[in-house]
């Protein structure tokens, strides 16, 4: 319809400027020029820092292409909806992975089952396709499980219960066809967890003590299943020996593949951020000190390994429930001789480190290269570094010596390629999809605390932090992200899975609920509500907009977007009234508003037209 006498655009304009988004949207489908005016650059521009509170030294998202879009991106996009609730499990939901076409996924709970699920039902329904029990393998719980890289095999880590009441870890591979179990590998300590290397290989860890807080870890290379033709190849290989110092362990392995640092999927302008960021340390430093990054690269005092007696089954026990009794006819003055000792021992015998195997990439650099990284520590037991070791390309095989490279007596010990220390208790990691950034939860130690006994590490904050590492560029890339908490202290602190997609990431949390966080503009998007701790989150592969969560609660919620939502219901035999973006939240993550039929239906337009292509 036309108006009366027309205002003038610019007036308008200004009066859109002192209205909620909802508003400007309802007020543009009163005539054509206020709908021309509703969709200026410059007024969603001014909405979109206002309303989601962004820094605007932060620019737009590259990829977007309008402000507009990009406000109803985050807005419309973001898995927040609640569709259903999976509760075949009877207790507590500790890991999901989706496989890497997002077809299926993979859960793991104290119930010691793996279950396998469905996401291609027509009707969009997730169904359960399959469940194995693991009790009678004397498994306490599964508590991980990782696709290949074909989807053809499922990589499963659980808790075995040995002899004399000992845990340790244990991995099981089940082939996806027809999902019979081809293979049991040794994973100790359990919180390893093991992953894939490539198709046919996995990862696994060993643990041997050698002496009150000194131990060596050893990485393993193990293939997934044997053929009968190849009776006489190597089905293990041994890939590092890395001493630990002060009672510290390594767990928490993963692979990162610097090939795909280049893939299309990375579409965040963290350069133009680190500008903005820079600026921003500039300004701090004109009126305050500068607080310097919690980063370290390149020390070597924690690359210390050792040797031990492979035989003893409950070391894991005694390092899990016992590490003070351990330590208890010890005195600290004793504590502090072994750990000097173990230093020296560990110049004396471990491997200089090549520093050309792990240096920045620069700029076109399209040499692949493979890396391991696991969360250690060279100060107290609570894992508090990140390793990175290089995985060179005759390593990616069992093929050639079981224990690997000969090595002289003095290179004993692998030396770490790099350590990156994160000044806190680490309880969580993800890669990125293009696996060029590292997500890390932690728990922050008081700042400026010292350290004296390996055995009492300091307090850690309620508040759970993010931090993201570049690995192209070995650097702590952005600014840490905050909104979830935990609460149980050191000697109780239990991983928190989080996941990361092309554009969001996302953790679980002991305040019963799930997070989203956008990737470029650093600011949370939703809670995730649940009637408990929150132990991992994953999105989809094939479409960001579906995640899931497992909880204590004994449920896995499945969460779809808006927009999602409102297309699978508009494929419906009979439809119903649909609440459409705008019906969100007035403040993100917070209060609903409500919308009107002619700002339903031009949305119901717009979703026509995304639909169509």
């Amino acid at each position: 319809m036309e108006c009366g006498p027309a205002l003038p655009d610019s007036l308008v304009l200004e009066i859109f400027l002192h209205l909620p988004h909802d508003a400007v949207l309802s007020a543009g489908l009163a005539c054509r020029q206020w709908l021309a005016v509703s969709r200026d650059e410059f007024l969603w521009r001014e909405l979109f820092y206002s309303y989601y509170r962004i820094p605007r030294s932060v620019p737009r998202h590259p990829a977007s292409v309008s402000w507009y879009r990009e406000f109803k991106r985050l807005f419309d996009c973001i898995p927040c909806e609640e569709v259903q609730t999976l509760t075949e499990h009877h207790d507590q939901v500790l890991h999901l992975a989706f496989s890497h076409r997002g077809h299926r996924f993979s859960s793991c709970s104290k119930d010691c089952t793996i279950k396998l699920w469905d996401t291609e039902r027509p009707d969009g329904i997730i169904s359960l396709v399959h469940s194995s029990s693991m009790l009678h393998f004397n498994w306490a719980y599964t508590q991980f499980s990782q696709f290949n890289a074909d989807d053809s095999l499922l990589l499963v880590s659980g808790v075995y219960l040995g002899p004399h009441q000992s845990s340790s870890g244990e991995i099981a591979v089940i082939s996806l066809d027809n999902y019979t179990l081809l293979s049991r590998v040794r994973n100790k300590p359990y919180d390893v967890f093991g992953c894939w290397l490539n198709e046919s290989h996995l990862i696994s860890g060993n643990l041997h003590w050698i002496g009150n807080i000194t131990s060596c870890s050893v990485f393993w290379l193990n293939k997934a299943f044997q053929d009968i033709e190849s009776e006489n190849v190597n089905v293990v290989k041994r890939l590092f020996q890395i001493q630990n110092i002060n009672a510290s362990t390594v767990r928490t392995v993963m692979v990162a593949h610097s090939r795909r640092h280049d893939n299309p999927d990375l579409l965040l302008d963290y350069e133009a951020q680190s500008l903005a960021r820079a600026q921003t340390r500039a300004r701090t430093q004109r009126g305050g000190p500068h607080q310097t990054l919690r980063f370290d690269l390149g020390g070597t005092d924690s690359e210390e390994d050792g040797s031990g007696d492979e035989d003893d089954d409950d070391e894991e026990h005694q390092r899990r429930q016992g590490l003070s009794t351990r330590c208890r006819g010890a005195g600290s003055a004793e504590l502090e001789a072994e750990a000097t000792v173990a230093r020296m021992m560990g110049r004396a015998y471990t491997k200089t480190p090549d520093p050309s195997l792990i240096t920045p990439s620069a700029p076109g650099d399209g040499e692949d290269k493979t890396y391991l990284l696991f969360t250690t520590g060279s100060l107290t037991y609570s894992p508090h570094q990140i390793g990175i070791k290089r995985i060179m390309p005759d390593q990616m095989s069992t093929s050639g010596p079981v224990l690997g490279e000969e090595r002289s007596s003095e290179e004993f010990f692998d030396s770490l390629d790099h350590v990156i220390d994160i000044h806190g208790h680490i309880i969580g990691m993800g890669l990125s999809p293009d696996h060029r950034y590292l997500y890390v939860n932690s728990r922050a130690w008081p700042a400026g605390c010292v350290i004296s006994d390996p055995m009492s590490p300091p307090p850690i904050a309620e508040e759970i932090d993010l931090h993201v590492i570049d690995l192209k560029n070995l650097r702590e890339e952005k600014m840490i992200l905050r909104s979830h908490k935990a609460y149980t202290p050191n000697d109780e602190c239990f991983f928190i899975f989080l996941d990361v997609s092309r554009d969001f990431v996302a953790s679980g949390a002991e305040d019963k609920h799930g997070y989203i966080w956008d990737r470029h503009y650093n600011i949370c998007l939703a809670r995730l509500a649940h009637q408990d701790v929150v132990n991992c989150v994953a999105f989809s592969p094939a479409d960001q907009e579906l995640l899931l969560s497992a909880s204590d609660d004994s449920t896995i919620k499945v969460w779809r977007s808006p927009r999602m939502v409102r297309l699978a219901r508009s494929h419906a035999p009979r439809r119903n009234p649909l609440p459409t973006w705008l019906r969100r939240y007035r403040t993100p993550a917070t209060t609903r508003s409500t919308t009107t039929p002619a700002v339903e239906k031009e949305e119901e337009e717009e979703d026509r037209e995304e639909r169509d292509g």
